[in-house]
């Protein structure tokens, strides 16, 4: 029964939410050293219906295929002119995730290198991956997954997602692993993921209060040193219960991030406006032209005029000026300049000039 009721409180402190704005430290910072590693190398897809690269214009697609025969032991004749629809130059690339061991499965992507119309229902050769030293860690080969579909007669075609691109699901088999080790000696380093001189103090006291001394200390705004245990077992179980232990990050810098292409404009919680007053409208031309066609008539001698009559419209909405009231968090921030019936192009504008004015208490960044 004791057992029973041990087991139900563990299960119920492990599906427990985190505390008000509490995040855990895996979330906040990682592990020096741990980290993916990208691999890459250049493949084959066979199998296509007739969407292949055009050999054409893609040579180094008819010298892969010619090099490929050769290591297969069939040598083709001289001026053979290889005319394949079938196949495919692409790109293969993956993450090889930390601690990835030989004989794992990875994901990988393949992207066409060529004039390829469409990947889809072909077959990734055997293609060797390699990392930034030239090395190879992975294989990858299988069928390719694409997320689309497209048709086309007569001049016309039909497209539907993309189609020179896909996945293989497992589809690489891990050949060599990275040495990774974690931490030098009896010490390991805790990266913040984004520098805080605040965040890093508090994870530095929560890991002192959770295990108790001192355990951990900020060197930077940015590195924590933590004291583990040396042995590899007790360290791993020590990283696991650090990782998930809770911290209120500082509050990071107020910032609204504007993309002027697409009129996105994104605002962080910190982000306040000071009293001001806002006044906007829009300013619409319109310029529109009526060509009128003057036909003489018959047997008369006359030309045929055509004469333009063009009219121009100027219409200006009212633009009101309108009270922003001091905001402190950023529902209020947007109420205020919902208020104002701004769209998100025209914020853009409304918020350099507040930030001109002095209005906006944040750091503007246009993207």
């Amino acid at each position: 029964m004791r057992r029973l009721l041990a087991l139900t409180a563990a299960c119920l402190m492990a599906f427990a939410p985190l505390a008000q704005g509490a995040e855990r430290i895996k979330d906040l910072a990682s592990v020096a050293g741990v980290r993916s590693n990208p691999i890459v190398g250049y493949g084959l897809v066979v199998g296509l219906d007739g969407s292949g690269d055009q050999t054409t214009q893609t040579p180094f697609t008819v010298q892969s295929i010619a090099n490929m025969l050769s290591n297969m032991g069939i040598t083709m004749p001289p001026g053979v002119n290889l005319q394949l629809r079938n196949v495919a130059a692409v790109m293969v690339t993956a993450n090889l995730p930390a601690f990835s061991r030989p004989g794992q499965e990875i994901d990988v992507t393949v992207s066409s290198l060529g004039n390829a119309r469409s990947l889809k229902g072909g077959t990734l050769l055997m293609t060797p991956l390699k990392g930034a030293d030239g090395s190879v860690y992975a294989l990858a080969q299988g069928n390719l997954v694409i997320g689309g579909a497209g048709g086309g007669a007569a001049g016309s075609r039909v497209t539907v997602n993309h189609l020179s691109s896909g996945r293989i699901p497992k589809g690489a088999i891990v050949e060599r692993a990275v040495p990774m080790p974690v931490g030098q000696g009896d010490t390991v380093m805790l990266e913040l993921k984004e520098a805080n001189f605040g965040t890093a103090e508090k994870i530095a006291q929560a890991i002192n209060q959770s295990f108790g001394g001192s355990v951990a200390a900020p060197l930077d705004g940015s590195v924590i040193q933590v004291n583990a245990p040396v042995d590899p077992a007790q360290r791993v179980a020590f990283l696991g219960r650090l990782e998930n232990l809770e911290v209120v990050p500082d509050q990071g810098l107020a910032r609204v991030v504007v993309n002027s292409r697409t009129g996105s404009v994104v605002m962080n919680r910190a982000v306040t406006v000071q009293e001001c007053a806002v006044a906007h409208g829009n300013l619409t031309l319109t310029v529109s032209a009526d060509n009128q066609v003057s036909q003489p008539g018959a047997l008369s001698g006359g030309k045929t005029v055509v004469s333009q009559n063009a009219q121009v419209a100027l219409n200006q909405e009212n633009g009101n000026l309108i009270r922003v009231r001091p905001g402190t968090n950023l529902s209020e921030v947007v109420k205020a300049l919902n208020a104002v019936g701004a769209t998100p192009v025209d914020m853009i504008s409304i918020l350099q000039a507040m930030k001109t004015a002095g209005a906006l208490r944040a750091e503007l960044e246009v993207i």
